[in-house]
Order: C-alpha cells, then sequence, then structure tokens
C-alpha cells in the first residue's frame, strides 16, 4: 500500500471511529452518564447505580469511552473516572459543554432519508420534518446556544460591539430576529431592566415556550411573524440576529426590511458564520467540514424547502458582506465574537 492510501485508510478508520464515539457521547448525556461520572472514580456497577441505569450496557459503553480516551480505568480498582480537563466539554451548564451538539447531530442524521431524497428529487426538508427525529433523541433546538447566551452574551457578544452595551442601558427598543425559544431575550432583559425586548420567530411552538418561560420579565414579548414581513413601524433602535438570516427563505427581502425598520442612527447585529465565502480558504480550518456537514443536514435544506435561496450556513463574510451592502447598510464593520465560528457583522444606519 501507498503511503497515500495508508494514510488515507488511517483517515477512514479515524472518520468512523468519530462518527460511533459520536453517538457514544450522546448516549452518555441523554443517560446522565457523564454527570454521574464527575462524581468521582467508580466501577461500572457504581456508575450504574449513581445514574439509575443497567450496568452491563454501562460496562460496554466505557469500554468505548476508555479506548477512545474519554475516561481513564484503574485496573487495580476496576474503576473509571472522567478526568477533569474533560469534564467541562462533557457536563454542566457552561458554553464548553458540547455534549449536546451531538444529540443534534443524531437528529440531522435522522432526516438523512429525507435529505437523500432531494438529491435527486430537489426540494428541501422543512424545519417541521425534523420535529420528530428531536423528539426521538430529546435534542433541544438551541440547547447549545443557551449555554452560549448565559455565559458569552452580555459579556461577550453584545459588549464586543462599540457603545451598545451603554445603549442599553440607557434603554433601547431592541428586537430578536428568529429568536427561537427566546433565551437570548431572557438574559438581555434581565441585564438590561431599561430596555425593551421583542423576539420574533415563525415557529409559533417556540414562541409559546418562550413566552411561558418570560412571564416574570415585563420588558419583554414575542410574536409570530416572518422576518421577511418585518414592518417599518415600530422601528427599533437595536435588531440583533443569531445564526438566524442565512436559514431565511429570502435572505435579501429580510435584510432589507431590517435596515427599513431601524431608527435613524440604530443598529443591526448579525451574528454569522466565520468562514470564507470561497471554499478553498476554508480548507484547513478545523471546524469547516463540521459546520459545511450541518450547513447541508439543516440550514440548507430548510430554505430550499420552502423555495428559498438555500445560502446554507457557510454563505461567508464576503458575501454577507455584500448582501448588508446591498440592503442598505454602507458601513459593515466584521468583528470577532467569543466563537471561533462566529463573528458579528455591526452595520449602522
Amino acid at each position: 500500500m501507498t503511503d497515500d492510501r495508508a494514510a488515507f485508510a488511517e483517515r477512514m478508520v479515524a472518520t468512523l471511529t468519530g462518527g460511533a464515539m459520536t453517538l457514544m457521547i450522546s448516549v452518555g448525556y441523554r443517560t446522565g452518564l457523564f454527570e454521574a461520572a464527575v462524581a468521582g472514580p467508580a466501577t461500572s456497577a457504581e456508575l450504574a447505580e449513581r445514574a439509575g441505569v443497567h450496568e452491563r450496557y454501562v460496562r460496554e459503553w466505557l469500554g468505548a469511552m476508555v479506548t477512545g480516551g474519554f475516561f481513564d480505568h484503574d485496573p487495580r480498582t476496576d474503576r473509571y473516572s472522567l478526568p477533569d480537563a474533560h469534564a467541562p466539554f462533557l457536563t454542566g451548564e457552561t458554553a464548553a459543554n458540547l455534549a449536546p451538539m451531538t444529540s443534534m447531530l443524531r437528529a440531522f442524521g435522522g432526516a438523512l432519508p429525507e435529505l437523500e431524497r432531494c438529491f435527486t428529487e430537489g426540494g428541501g426538508v422543512p424545519h417541521a420534518a425534523f420535529r420528530p427525529h428531536f423528539d426521538a433523541v430529546g435534542a433541544v433546538p438551541g440547547d447549545s446556544w443557551r449555554r452560549i447566551y448565559e455565559e458569552q452574551l452580555v459579556d461577550g457578544f453584545l459588549a464586543a460591539v462599540p457603545g451598545l452595551v451603554d445603549r442599553l442601558r440607557a434603554g433601547a427598543a431592541v428586537l430578536d430576529l428568529g429568536c427561537g425559544s427566546g433565551h437570548a431575550v431572557r438574559v438581555a432583559a434581565r441585564a438590561f431592566p431599561a430596555s425593551r425586548f421583542t423576539g420574533l420567530d415563525i415557529d409559533a411552538e417556540q414562541v409559546a415556550t418562550a413566552r411561558a418561560a418570560t412571564e416574570d420579565l415585563p420588558n419583554a414579548t414575542f410574536v409570530v411573524a416572518d422576518a421577511a414581513a418585518l414592518p417599518a413601524d415600530p422601528a427599533y433602535d437595536v435588531i440583533v440576529a443569531f445564526d438566524a438570516i442565512h436559514d431565511q427563505q429570502d435572505p435579501d427581502e429580510v435584510l432589507r426590511r431590517v435596515r427599513a425598520a431601524l431608527v435613524p442612527g440604530g443598529v443591526f447585529v448579525m451574528v454569522d458564520a466565520k468562514f470564507s465565502s470561497d471554499l478553498d480558504k476554508n480548507v484547513g480550518h478545523p471546524l469547516a467540514p463540521l459546520c459545511y456537514a450541518i450547513s447541508l443536514m439543516y440550514c440548507t435544506t430548510v430554505s430550499l424547502a420552502e423555495g428559498g435561496a438555500g445560502l446554507g450556513a457557510m454563505w461567508g463574510i464576503e458575501r454577507a458582506s455584500d448582501m448588508l451592502r446591498a440592503a442598505g447598510f454602507p458601513d459593515v464593520v466584521v468583528l470577532d465574537s467569543p466563537r471561533a465560528q462566529n463573528c458579528l457583522f455591526v452595520c449602522s444606519t
């Protein structure tokens, strides 16, 4: 076997192993095994008792965890331990916990037969079609972003925009476009009680969840509406959109509506992918394969399902900047965000 063939064979094995371990992480997250392991070293029986599950399954799962480099095993005591350096990425409520993403990937994988049909028949997989797959694996849309908002929204994303925190402290009318279950609105409304926050989303179920969770915040409201029909009145001082524009059926119209709905001197903050529109410039970026895959499995197809533009999550900084300028924002500034895969497009009127 040539060196190139041997190297690619090794990479294929590593890729297959990574896919399998993604599923194993999801199992550990869903069954509470990671959280149980934080309590300290345990035999398979002790860990199973902590998590309230069957030992035989735990023992085999631990085999994958140990050989995969996630857990340590002491053969003298037959106890397994989750290293302190690994725990933040698999447990807890911080933005570092990546385990929820594994269940989301499982949900996307559940829709692969529908997606494969689109390759030959065209069209797309609508957002509603993903709901049974989310429910089947207990995947909660926005669960990862919930942790990110709690930890990084105020001091990370909002603080990165010059003057924005002061403006919110003084009192502003703010719209969160594509708010989902409303967690960003809740975090911001608590942090800036002088401002008024409106969350807008086309998903009535998500908005109902947002309303139920925000009853104690008088400065937060939610509406079910299409972003492409956003009216110019009432106007907002600040409009934000977190990873939402590229999924839209008609992103050009949405951006024009956003521009028209801002007061003079208003600002639009769009958080989106920090990649190039040029594929070749993304080669070697460690997060690019994952983000292209997610874009295919969800972002691109939900837009195409509605006859939309199908921009996908990897539309890139260059194309996003051009579309913002075409929508009427002459001044587009791109800033770093707390996340390596995201940047902030700051657009002033």
